[in-house]
């Protein structure tokens, strides 16, 4: 199993600059190299502190020249709110700088706060990235871009640099599926599944199961693992592993509804984003304490051995995937952030390297 560390950028902390935090994030990518991760990932947000990086394929060019084994992996651009064009000549730019270790993760956005900062109508989110994403991976293919659909007219342009002829872009391709509406179109692009920990692992299931039968048919072979994402904390102590993940997890998830406005009753108005109105409709009825609870539940925390056997029982569930762990989130402080990497390095990563399923999962 391969272990990754995702960069968020979050600065709720009291006494720091974006800039501190900024630089402080970045700096755990190079430390994630350094304890044994395989890769580091990071997102695009914009116009918020809930996360600070409005170009990830600037900060991992940054991270290419300060390492020299981990993947790096977008997750995700958002497309919607790129050219297409830019996207492959930035992804393929990034790809030379760093040996062939980009893994270019692609999604939609979902924050109505950042498509109206973007002006781009968040209504159109779903069309705009089914066809903008086919074209960014033709282009990443081909290595030039064209296309004359409804929302991307691009005449034939070649990119230089061009992508290196001997290494290709297959299963180097990822896409964010969050909501039902998400995972055909990843599956038929031919791209690994990410998703964030929501709830347990038996519900996450199906929808992952359901985009391995859609890659299945679409492409007749089979799908990577699916990359699982969590907000994470490792500590000796289980009593004190419990303590902070609750305190900083729960913030982080007080974050998201805010991030996301999901107190609001936009999503069923929006075209392509109805499912996320269940979501919310169940937040207010469980009230949001009891709802940051169970998203503390479903995401990883605990001792190195906690931690081990809750990701043997996702495999159990679902079969291989990939793991990814955000340690810096909701303004937790920065030893208890690196301690906390650095023994989930020395600890899990080792453990997860030799997991492997022996289950054809989706079956």
């Amino acid at each position: 199993m391969d272990v990754g560390v995702l960069l968020v950028y979050q600065n709720w902390f009291e006494d720091l600059s974006d800039e501190q935090v900024f630089l402080r994030d970045a700096e755990l990518g190079v430390l994630a190299e350094k304890h044994g991760f395989d890769s580091v990932w990071t997102t695009e947000h914009h116009f918020d502190d809930y996360s600070m990086c409005p170009d990830p394929l600037q900060l991992l060019s940054y991270l290419a020249g300060r390492t020299s084994r981990v993947t790096l992996g977008t997750g995700a651009v958002i497309v919607p709110w790129n050219d297409p064009l830019r996207v492959v000549e930035k992804a393929i730019m990034l790809d030379h700088l760093s040996g062939g270790r980009v893994q270019l993760g692609l999604g939609r956005g979902l924050a109505k706060m950042e498509y109206e900062g973007m002006r781009v109508d968040m209504g159109e989110a779903r069309q705009r990235f089914d066809e903008a994403a086919e074209v960014i991976v033709r282009g990443l293919r081909n290595g030039y871009v064209e296309n004359d659909g409804p929302y991307y007219k691009q005449p034939r342009t070649t990119v230089r640099p061009g992508p290196n002829p001997d290494r290709s872009w297959e299963g180097r391709i990822s896409g964010v599926a969050m909501s039902p509406d998400s995972i055909a179109p990843i599956a038929e692009l031919g791209a690994q599944m990410m998703t964030f920990m929501q709830y347990d692992i038996e519900q996450h299931a199906e929808g992952i199961n359901k985009w391995r039968e859609i890659y299945r048919a679409t492409h007749g072979a089979e799908p990577p693992p699916p990359l699982l994402q969590d907000f994470t904390f490792c500590h000796e102590d289980p009593d004190e592993a419990k303590a902070i993940a609750h305190e900083y997890i729960e913030r982080y998830f007080m974050s998201v509804i805010k991030h996301y406005d999901f107190a609001g009753s936009h999503w069923r108005e929006t075209p392509g984003y109805e499912a996320y109105q269940v979501g919310a409709d169940m937040i207010r009825e469980a009230g949001k304490e009891a709802a940051a609870e169970a998203y503390v539940e479903a995401n990883v925390y605990g001792t190195p051995e906690q931690i081990v056997e809750k990701y043997r029982h996702r495999q159990e569930v679902v079969g291989d995937f990939q793991a990814n762990a955000a340690f810096s989130y909701a303004g937790m402080p920065y030893d208890k952030v690196e301690a906390s990497l650095k023994l989930f390095g020395e600890k899990v990563v080792p453990e997860l390297h030799k997991m492997k399923s022996n289950a054809k999962a989706g079956v």
